[in-house]
């Protein structure tokens, strides 16, 4: 059996991906501690240990990335998605925002 290749990480990579499990897995977090406490104002606390949990765990995988040999800085492809992916975000927080307006204006 031969030796399995060893994947490459674009740079952020990790911690972007780590940034997003983390919030997936806390986002119920919140919900329980809102529901426990009375407080739905403190739904929003579960994303926000998820991101500070998913950081710290993608950047120190990363720096072992780093230290392996494993990250590689983002081609100008990579750039190009990254900045596609960018304005389609933002388009679709325009969008949103604007129908949540109109529904906000349209039901008082």
């Amino acid at each position: 059996m031969g030796a399995v290749a060893k994947r490459e990480y674009r740079q952020g990579e990790v911690v972007a991906t780590w940034i997003g499990i983390g919030m997936a897995l806390f986002a119920g977090v919140g919900v329980v501690i809102a529901t426990v406490s009375g407080t739905p104002g403190l739904i929003g606390i579960g994303p926000a240990i998820g991101v500070a949990f998913g950081a710290s765990v993608g950047a120190s995988l990363e720096a072992k990335y780093r230290r392996q040999g494993r990250l590689r800085p983002p081609t100008p492809a990579d750039r190009r998605r990254m900045r596609i992916a960018l304005w389609i975000g933002l388009a679709l927080l325009v969008v949103g925002s604007a129908v949540f307006v109109l529904i906000l204006l349209s039901s008082g």
